[in-house]
């Protein structure tokens, strides 16, 4: 009994001698941090987790205090206080969870030693993702040496960059295209997704060496360029194929690119964004996963006077709605406008920032602002799409331009811990805008 009464009043005293247990609340912040201590762990930008981006679910903290400290505390927002643990040397550290924090500013405040006055007050912005994605389409069978190595330099330009390729299958149907260039474009695709881990997707003009390679009867009319139809194929719309002659069609480009080592495609983009709901319902059956085929029609306003003017007049038509600011939904089975239920398994993420051979860098910047206001906290994961034409033109000022707003994500990038922009490829966009329950 003698030595209970001990044990028991010996943690009685180690109770009341210990230090007290950080407050729910912290103490005033400071005027300015004091510089004895020093902080790191604490980004500018935390990104709120999805099932595309882990982001920043905790926040490990660590502080190296000056000599004589007994403990250090902190405080995340409207959470309850948490003691650092000690590390020795004059280091406490420890890692917060940040799952219950919402969308915006928050505060981190630290104290030690119980003190009426913290040491340091350090802000950050707590957020969800802006996917920013760049998209390439290729128009021609041959996109020429020039073009790619313009984007093999982009990566080295920027190195958080990521692409989705919407590859050409007409590139190994082209009798202009000999089987030995057509390898080389193929190898340069597999060198952009093992070495860059940029997507391959496809994209497609009905060019009649495709079609008819597929046995589809090829249609020349309508066009959005020619009043007269065009033999070709390249410019007649995507639209001007049934459900079931399209889906052929896909069916053809996944042998042709299995055949050459290039994977199953599985985004799209229709050429001159001429894809209709039966296109959409093609998609879906051959596995696809998401397209982005509808256009913030607006900034091609080169295309007003072009030909026959169907270009311009058919997508102001068929994607009225779509601006800069529209993001991704799940079309209706019978409209592709409309998110209504029931829904097609394909999401539709908008073009919302056209392509770069049309819009200057100025305008793309400006685009992007209309997404995020450059400071505050994403309320929701946003989308950005942009793209280009990797051809034997693509130089100059195209090149510049895609340089310009690639520079201007750059600045704003979660990459380097300066904004919430992070690049994505078309095939994670489900991961990041699921369907609804």
């Amino acid at each position: 009994m003698r030595l209970v009464i001990v044990l028991v009043f010996a943690a009685a005293c180690s109770g009341t001698n210990g230090p007290p247990p950080p407050t729910a609340t912290p103490p005033a912040a400071p005027a300015q941090n004091d510089p004895a201590f020093t902080v790191h762990g604490i980004r500018h930008w935390s990104l709120i987790p999805n099932a595309l981006t882990k982001g920043d679910p905790t926040m490990t903290i660590d502080v190296a205090a000056p000599a004589g400290t007994g403990y250090v505390d902190v405080w995340v927002g409207p959470q309850a206080g948490v003691r650092l643990d000690d590390q020795g040397n004059g280091h406490f550290a420890g890692t917060i969870d940040l799952a219950s924090l919402a969308p915006g500013a928050t505060d981190v405040i630290l104290a030690a030693d119980s003190s009426d006055a913290a040491f340091a007050k350090i802000s950050f912005m707590r957020s969800h993702p802006l996917y920013v994605l760049m998209t390439t389409d290729y128009d021609f069978s041959d996109p020429a040496d020039s073009s790619l190595t313009v984007m093999d330099s982009l990566h080295r330009l920027h190195p958080a960059l990521v692409m989705t390729h919407f590859a050409s299958p007409y590139t190994f149907t082209d009798p202009a295209v000999t089987p030995e260039r057509a390898g080389v474009i193929a190898a340069w695709w597999r060198h952009a997704r093992d070495d860059f881990h940029d997507e391959i997707g496809l994209h497609i003009h009905p060019y009649c060496n495709f079609v008819e390679a597929a046995g589809v009867t090829c249609n020349t009319m309508p066009s959005v360029e020619f009043a007269n139809g065009d033999t070709t194929g390249y410019t007649v719309e995507v639209a001007s194929y049934s459900e079931a002659d399209f889906l052929t069609l896909l069916h053809k480009a996944d042998e042709l690119f299995a055949a050459n080592q290039l994977g199953k495609p599985i985004t799209f983009r229709a050429g001159a964004w001429t894809a209709s709901i039966e296109t959409l319902r093609a998609l879906a059956a051959d596995g696809f996963v998401a397209d982005t085929s509808a256009l913030n029609w607006a900034k091609v306003e080169e295309w007003k006077n072009v030909g026959n003017k169907e270009l311009w007049t058919w997508n102001m038509t068929h994607w009225a709605p779509i601006d800069d600011t529209s993001q991704p939904y799940y079309p209706n089975h019978d409209d592709i406008l409309a998110s209504s239920p029931p829904p097609l398994s394909i999401l539709e993420v908008p073009d919302n920032g056209a392509m770069v051979d049309y819009v200057s860098t100025a305008e793309m910047t400006t685009i992007l602002s209309h997404n995020w206001d450059g400071t505050s906290a994403l309320a929701e994961p946003t989308q950005l799409t942009v793209g280009f034409h990797p051809s034997k033109n693509y130089v100059g000022d195209v090149q510049s331009r895609t340089d310009g707003i690639l520079t201007a994500v750059d600045q704003h990038a979660y990459f380097y811990d300066s904004g919430p922009c992070v690049y994505a490829v078309l095939k994670d966009m489900p991961k990041a805008f699921p369907p609804s329950p």
